[in-house]
């Protein structure tokens, strides 16, 4: 079975889904990580310190921010999975992992290399190997979700 191309109804179902569970299961993901000691991964926070330069009230802009660009990239990974054609529901899913991976891999290096020394907070300034992967980890499972909503909404 080959997938069809995406109507534009699709891609707001699967904007509006992945947005919520990938961009929930991400966040829950790195809610346990950063939990757990083994790393500190509260990217809601670290986002919305960006803004508000302090930790206090920045949870409600870094979810805010944080759910509005899961949104935009779920439509990314959507329009993505949907050129390289899935033959079936399990290929959207390798494929949706797949560019989890290589989109945590480039958030993993751009929070060690450039966003980390310029966060106003010294708390995530500290970014080392453990944090970068969670973040890779998180977008794997973004990615995957948002293999399983593509996969589901097209076959």
């Amino acid at each position: 079975m080959v997938m069809n191309d995406l109507a534009l109804l699709d891609y707001i179902k699967i904007a509006i889904l992945g947005g919520l569970l990938g961009t929930g299961a991400m966040t829950l993901v790195l809610y346990m990580i950063d939990k757990s000691g083994l790393a500190k991964s509260d990217m809601v926070r670290a986002i919305g310190s960006l803004v508000t330069k302090q930790l206090d009230n920045s949870f409600v802009p870094g979810i805010i921010i944080h759910f509005l660009s899961g949104f935009i990239f779920s439509i990314v990974y959507a329009l993505i999975i949907d050129v390289l054609n899935p033959t079936g529901f399990a290929a959207a899913i390798g494929y949706g992992v797949a560019i989890g991976i290589f989109h945590g891999a480039a958030v993993g290096l751009l929070l060690v290399v450039a966003v980390a020394e310029h966060h106003p907070l010294e708390e995530f300034q500290k970014v080392g190997f453990s944090v970068a992967a969670a973040h890779w980890f998180a977008h794997v499972i973004f990615g995957l979700v948002l293999g399983i909503i593509t996969g589901v909404t097209s076959f």
